[in-house]
């Protein structure tokens, strides 16, 4: 656009310098063939200006109907993939403001005003740093590496690489939460994805800038300054490695410790001490995460005895229709039943429930009022069993399968859990100090929970008691269902479970809370906790 305008300016300069009495001499008439090839040069220019503009609009555009064809042809298997995941938030985010600013540029404010109104649904900043928590937490939840996740290699699925530039995101989100373990992880994998890069995507001098600084937090004083050094060399008036490198010296002389060149130290005597809070320290997050990555913690008590069978609990409706049950664990008493759902039933709710998702909330324990949280990421939606028959069929098998009473249940919920998607170890059922939990529901406690799964996970996602050493894996269209208090009304501490991190795939599951009310009858009262 500027340089029509420029052109213009041009030819308006041009055919008004003589604006009569050419005729009088034939030196005039040559000077008009000369101006007629600069305006023909000019217009070459802005043609040309105009085609690589185009050009770049063209490419963007492939671009995008590219990258989204692909991922829409499986789109449960694309963006199930944690590094996709990132990979496509970093794409509308850090990599949308730089193409969105030539967009802006160079196409009619009536076609920015329409993107404006898709960018709406695309990821911010926020998604962006959520995306970067989640790849670091599954890092640690399944003790991965990190060159095979640059690699694209998670939970045995290949996706596409990482370059320097995004793994140097990853360390800068990390730095950014003075995460200083996972930021020499990140800037370190960035240097040496940098070093292998023909087109290099990252500026080195900015990740030897934020290595340094992380080396020195995590006390490597000496490889802070080697770094130092070697930022220097590429940028010797970079003042702020110049102060850190003075500030490096003087830790060296204060430990009393000699330089030493990079190639001498090798990265195997980095000091990387990962900073945890006291909770990721206790033994219950450490059978927590190895039951989630599949590790045996303590044998199941009485596992010879568990047995399945076809069962009907002489309820009439099941006498020709009997429910595969499985049993997992007698005490606490927990079974799972398979093919309790249908996949049209299945696609179904998923659909219903889609509009409907709103961030998971968990209850403040102190005020009863519902919150996020960083320990539960995922998306639910509440579904009414007058909503649409096929809800009110499936409470209803709910109630004839478990025997209980569903009218005083709470609303069907379905959660899809995000990127590395994951509830930390919790209890379904109010504890005693929980005084406001469900107190406006006035139906009691939650006496038991019915858990649908409604995907295959192809890795990680598995529902895991740390107390028992029990782990179940998703399996579509099965069903997990234990009771969460004794026959006393005390709460049966052993059910305490989480959702473990979604490593690869779509999880989507269907809870059914069944509250006391109502059950009077069909589990009735003991003055025993041990019922």
């Amino acid at each position: 656009m500027h340089l029509l305008a420029h052109v213009c300016l041009c030819l308006v300069v041009a055919l008004h310098t003589v604006r009569s009495e050419v005729f009088t001499a034939m030196v005039e008439l040559e000077k008009t063939l000369q101006t007629e090839q600069e305006i023909a040069i000019l217009l070459k220019d802005y043609i040309e200006s105009e085609e690589a503009r185009l050009a770049h609009l063209k490419s963007l555009a492939e671009d995008y109907d590219r990258h989204s064809t692909f991922a829409l042809e499986n789109p449960d298997h694309f963006v199930g993939n944690p590094v996709n995941a990132f990979l496509l938030v970093k794409r509308f985010t850090v990599d949308w403001d730089k193409e969105f600013q030539f967009l802006k540029d160079n196409i009619t404010n009536e076609l920015v005003s329409t993107i404006e109104i898709k960018r709406q649904h695309l990821p911010d900043y926020e998604d962006l740093n959520g995306a970067a928590a989640a790849l670091l937490r599954l890092q640690d939840t399944y003790q991965l590496d990190t060159a095979d996740i640059a690699r694209g290699e998670v939970g045995g699925v290949k996706t596409q690489e990482l370059t320097a530039e995004e793994c140097f995101e990853l360390g800068r989100y990390a730095y950014t939460q003075r995460d200083f373990y996972h930021t020499i992880m990140w800037m370190q994998e960035a240097l040496d994805q940098d070093a292998r890069e023909l087109n290099k995507t990252a500026d080195r001098a900015l990740i030897l800038d934020y290595l340094s600084y992380a080396m020195s937090m995590q006390g490597n004083a000496h490889l802070a300054l080697v770094l130092t050094n070697e930022l220097l060399e590429i940028d010797p008036s970079h003042q702020r490695a110049k102060n850190n490198k003075f500030y490096f010296e003087r830790m060296l002389e204060d430990e009393k410790f000699k330089g030493q060149k990079r190639g001498d130290t090798g990265l195997q005597r980095v000091k990387n001490p990962r900073n945890i809070d006291d909770y990721r320290n206790s033994e219950e997050f450490y059978a927590y995460e190895s039951l989630c990555r599949g590790e045996d913690i303590m044998p199941i008590k009485n596992a010879h005895k568990l047995k399945c069978k076809y069962a009907w609990y002489g309820h009439p409706y099941l006498y020709l229709a009997r429910v595969k049950e499985e049993e997992m664990h007698f005490d606490p008493w927990l079974v799972v039943y398979h093919d309790i759902l249908s996949d049209n039933e299945m696609n179904f709710v998923k659909s219903f429930a889609t509009p409907k998702l709103n961030r998971a909330t968990v209850q403040n324990s102190v005020t009863g009022k519902l919150e996020t949280a960083t320990y539960r990421i995922s998306k639910s939606a509440w579904l009414k069993d007058a909503d649409h028959p096929i809800l009110s069929r499936i409470n209803k098998r709910i109630g004839t399968v478990t025997g209980l009473n569903v009218e005083t249940a709470e609303e069907l919920q379905v959660a899809n859990y995000g990127i590395g998607g994951h509830y930390e170890p919790h209890f379904d059922y109010a504890r005693k100090e929980e005084k406001n939990a469900f107190k406006r529901l006035g139906t009691g406690n939650r006496i038991a929970t019915f858990l649908i799964y409604m995907s295959d996970i192809p890795s990680g996602g598995a529902t895991v008691f740390p107390y028992i050493g029990l782990k179940l894996f998703p399996k579509k269209g099965t069903a997990a269902f234990w009771y969460n208090l004794h026959k006393s009304g005390e709460g049966i501490f052993n059910t305490r479970h989480a959702a473990c991190p979604v490593l690869v795939g779509n999880k989507w599951v269907m809870n059914k809370w069944i509250h006391e009310r109502g059950q009077e009858f069909r589990r009735p009262c003991s003055l025993s906790s041990k019922l």
